[in-house]
């Protein structure tokens, strides 16, 4: 347990940390830039640098901060004619691993949102919303994060370990799935308001809650959980919906396809969700029939290691959150 303890330090636990521009509008002609890297004090931050399109020039100075591990700046540019249809370049972005978020509000209310890699550092500043392009981006961002997202795969995983035939597993899933899909939307649209500190601690506290009733479970212990899973899956659902929502804030929605892009983010959690449920349920058929051919039986304490490593896992993300409150 002490050596899955010191392994899950190197897990990120569903932290997305991509830089971030932000550009507002103010009139025809002039922008307020905000722009957040990661970083680990001033001199550690990621090199990269925001580059606009030529006849750009700052009309407030740059003036920065570092935060929450995180470098802010905050300046103003403008250009003739306004930024649409000029190509914003972040240079430094190819050589990391890094993405970067952007979102660009307009005078009129509507927003562009986009996400740059480092295969594609730069994009053009569109001079009105596409509802393909915000469907695109928010249902990729959607996927990113639930595949990302460490702690929330560890709960769907621990869920396929201990609920027993298709239909429930089918019911379990799907209450999971309406549960985190409501108060996401409540918390994105500003109708609930959870601090984020609390909820991370409770999803890692979940986990731990069914790892446990699997072990529980396999020494004849019939827990809650084992009797309705489908009731712990959405209670634990609602949860793990506010994470999700705390992720999506960062971005923000924008302000014309709020509908689209809510209901395309839930949507590409739901498909990453899905394609690591079949990846999992794949992966045992498959090392079930490798197992069959080759004549390996599973040592009688070999159900013991996934739950142990969940719970592991967990305990070490609870007491870390718990610690900075």
């Amino acid at each position: 347990m002490l050596c899955l303890v010191s392994l899950a330090r190197s897990l990120s636990a569903h932290e997305v940390r991509p830089a971030y521009l932000e550009l507002t509008q103010t009139s025809t002609d002039t922008y307020e830039v905000l722009w957040k890297v990661p970083a680990r004090g001033e001199d550690l931050r990621l090199a990269l640098y925001v580059e606009f399109p030529p006849g750009s020039a700052t009309v407030v100075p740059r003036h920065g901060s570092v935060a929450n591990d995180a470098f802010t700046e905050h300046w103003t540019v403008s250009r003739e004619g306004g930024l649409a249809g000029g190509v914003i370049h972040i240079a430094g972005l190819a050589a990391t691993l890094t993405d970067v978020l952007v979102r660009v509000q307009r005078l009129d209310g509507s927003t562009q949102v986009t996400r740059l890699t480092p295969a594609a550092p730069w994009f053009i500043v569109a001079a009105a919303l596409r509802a393909t392009e915000v469907a695109g981006t928010y249902l990729w961002l959607g996927v990113e994060h639930i595949l990302r997202g460490i702690d929330h795969l560890l709960f769907v995983l621990a869920l396929l370990i201990l609920v027993e035939g298709t239909r429930r597993l089918i019911a379990t899933i799907t209450a999971f799935t309406l549960a985190h899909s409501l108060t996401l939307a409540g918390a994105t649209l500003g109708f609930v308001h959870v601090p984020g500190a609390p909820v991370e601690a409770a999803i890692a506290l979940s986990i731990m809650f069914v790892a446990a009733e699997i072990i529980h479970g396999r020494h004849g212990t019939v827990g809650l959980t084992k009797r309705f899973p489908w009731i712990v899956a959405f209670t634990f659902g609602l949860l793990h919906g506010f994470g999700f929502a705390g992720a999506l804030s960062e971005v923000g929605l924008p302000q014309a396809a709020i509908p689209i892009a809510l209901l395309c983010f839930n949507a590409g959690v739901e498909l990453g969700q899905l394609l690591f449920i079949g990846s999992v349920l794949g992966a045992i058929a498959v090392a079930a029939w490798i197992a069959r051919r080759v004549g390996i039986a599973l040592p009688g304490w070999g159900w013991r290691v996934p739950p142990y490593a969940i719970g592991a896992v967990a305990a070490f993300w609870l007491v870390q959150r718990v610690w900075s409150f």
